[in-house]
């Protein structure tokens, strides 16, 4: 197979995962955050890489509106400080209301694309401290630190995009505890609650850097991996099974062992959208319960 490490057509990514929980914080030393338009409230980290504005699927901030070229803007670090800049735009990259080229970037700049505003916030100020908190209680679980089920489904349309404009593969896993009811019912809340925690940090362990996990349920878990066809996808999902078999329980304080069932399933021309993305996964995953459980299910 070759190796997809020095392939120039596979679209670079920059999604925004935390490892854990509220690590990310202090990840970079500043951000942008959506004031206005598509994905209000989401914050956009400027890391060493410049980010780039745009209509086009692989810009790093897609903005899907007529108004906006296919890359419109770019914002980057500098050596001076943060700086924006216009790219050739056809409606033009505003700067606090007023046309810009190039210009540098100040605590609380407002920056406009097309309908979408975002305000450039440096990390040391009060208000991206805030935000931080703010963004993350509205996209993380909680309990296991992945991905909340809104968040992740956001997500999951943007690599959809990507996927289709570029035509790569892209595969996801929904993944289910077995029997976790009689783990609650026999042991309590508690129990159930560390064995979440348990498998969710397993899941993330077991991930590489550009898949996205989340918790999309009370004992149901999800992952995206981009660039991974359906056999690559099996392999993971193996392997994931049987590091979550493996764990070492508490058994003073619950079960010895937990197991899950995983469906599998592939990105394929004809589908329609995440639903039949989702509907797919779920089939297997439900075929992988009806078999025994503790198994891999694989969509053909």
């Amino acid at each position: 197979m070759k190796s997809r490490d020095n392939d120039s057509s596979t679209t670079q990514r920059r999604t925004i995962r935390p490892q854990r929980g509220f690590e990310l914080r202090g990840a970079s030393d500043a951000c942008l955050v959506v004031l206005q338009g598509q994905r209000l409230g989401q914050r956009i980290d400027i890391g060493e890489q410049a980010l780039v504005f745009g209509r086009a699927p692989e810009c790093d901030f897609q903005i899907v509106e007529r108004s906006v070229s296919r890359q419109h803007a770019q914002v980057w670090k500098g050596p001076g400080g943060y700086r924006v800049k216009d790219l050739d735009s056809t409606n033009k990259t505003l700067l606090n209301d007023q046309p810009i080229i190039e210009a540098e970037l100040k605590d609380g700049d407002h920056i406009t694309v097309g309908s979408c505003v975002l305000k450039f916030m440096e990390r040391s100020s009060v208000e991206a401290r805030y935000h931080d908190e703010i963004y993350q209680l509205a996209t993380m679980d909680p309990l296991t630190g992945l991905y909340n089920r809104r968040h992740f489904l956001e997500l999951l349309e943007r690599e959809l995009a990507r996927t289709t404009s570029h035509q790569r593969p892209l595969a996801l896993l929904i993944i289910d505890l077995d029997h976790f009811k009689s783990v609650n019912d026999l042991y309590g809340h508690p129990a159930g609650d560390a064995v979440l925690k348990l498998v969710g940090a397993s899941l993330q362990a077991n991930a590489r850097g550009e898949f996205i996990v989340a918790r999309i349920g009370g004992e149901e878990f999800a992952a995206v991996l981009p660039e991974q066809d359906i056999g690559e996808a099996a392999a993971f999902a193996e392997r994931l099974r049987s590091a979550i078999e493996a764990l070492e329980l508490d058994a003073s304080a619950g079960p010895r062992k937990v197991t899950v069932s995983i469906g599998v399933a592939c990105w394929k021309p004809g589908m329609a959208g995440v639903a039949d993305l989702m509907r797919a996964t779920d089939a297997e995953l439900y075929r992988a319960k009806q078999d025994g459980r503790n198994r891999v299910c694989v969509a053909e």
